[in-house]
């Protein structure tokens, strides 16, 4: 499933493609991936203009004009990919999401479960190989109100220091567990949280409850540095996903951590470790993240 970075990444990939442009036709070839009755074809999405595209937690969220907007969640297989045509031959192709072939390949393909078709002759597939994902029309006002956003905490990339720790540090779980948990804080996930609890030095199967509002300082400001680099960079090249101009982030490339296990700790140069936490495969320096 993707991150925070790698959904802030696809964000900003669309704006610069969709913003602007008139949704004149939708083809829905899995009912179950947007429901969308006749009525809300027709009065609420047809003919709508998209204003802008933004970020709520791990999901993609597509203004529309008219005060609807498209809440989107690409789960572990989704993409999307605009193809934009001139003079039959493609202007323009950008894929977001998981990388398989859809992404290079003819669309629509087998994988194709929703296409919207716009007016600068460009074309938005929402592609998902393992049918999980899903698009939701939603009025502006209740956006909040839908359970996915509903349940989500407060962005791990905008939380202040203070609200962090009130809502962290009477938890009785180990911190790995607790920024794994979207209903505490929203984006961040196993990558970032291997990341960020090197950076502050904290064993990720300490007790949120044992640690020291210093210490969750120092684990907030390291989770917004990991998670700001991986923006930047493109977010993560692990297999699941690409940016929205079809390039692999790199992330990874220079990670601390995360998938570096035998290898020398970049600070002490003790071996790296992995081991099972909260149900994940997690990365640790046994000796800089020391559980006393």
């Amino acid at each position: 499933m993707p991150e925070l970075p790698e959904v802030e990444t696809v964000v900003l990939g669309l704006s610069d493609l969709v913003i602007g442009h008139k949704i004149l036709e939708v083809e829905i070839d899995y009912p179950k991936t947007f429901r969308l009755t006749k009525h809300q074809l027709q009065d609420q999405l047809l003919r709508s203009t998209i204003q802008s595209v933004s970020r709520r937690g791990k999901s993609i969220l597509i203004h529309l004009d008219n005060s609807y907007s498209l809440l989107i969640h690409l789960k572990m297989t989704g993409q999307l990919v605009y193809i934009q045509q001139a003079n039959n031959q493609v202007k323009k192709r950008y894929g977001a999401g998981h990388p398989s072939d859809s992404l290079i390949n003819q669309l629509p393909d087998s994988t194709t479960r929703v296409i919207f078709y716009l007016d600068n002759n460009a074309t938005l597939f929402f592609n998902d190989m393992r049918k999980f994902g899903w698009i939701k029309l939603v009025h502006n006002s209740l956006v909040e109100s839908e359970s996915y956003i509903q349940n989500l905490g407060p962005d791990a990339l905008t939380v202040e220091a203070d609200q962090f720790i009130k809502i962290i540090s009477k938890r009785q779980k180990n911190i790995k567990a607790c920024l794994l948990d979207q209903t505490l804080i929203a984006g961040c996930g196993n990558i970032y949280a291997d990341e960020s609890l090197w950076l502050s030095r904290i064993a990720p199967y300490k007790k949120a409850n044992e640690l020291s509002n210093k210490q969750l300082k120092s684990l907030l400001k390291a989770l917004k540095q990991v998670l700001q680099a991986s923006i930047e960079q493109g977010g993560s090249s692990s297999r699941n996903y690409i940016n929205a101009k079809g390039e692999k982030g790199n992330y990874l490339e220079d990670a601390y951590v995360y998938q570096k296990a035998g290898q020398a700790c970049r600070r002490c140069g003790d071996l790296i470790q992995r081991i099972v936490i909260a149900g994940r495969g997690t990365h640790i320096c046994e000796v800089c993240q020391s559980h006393d």
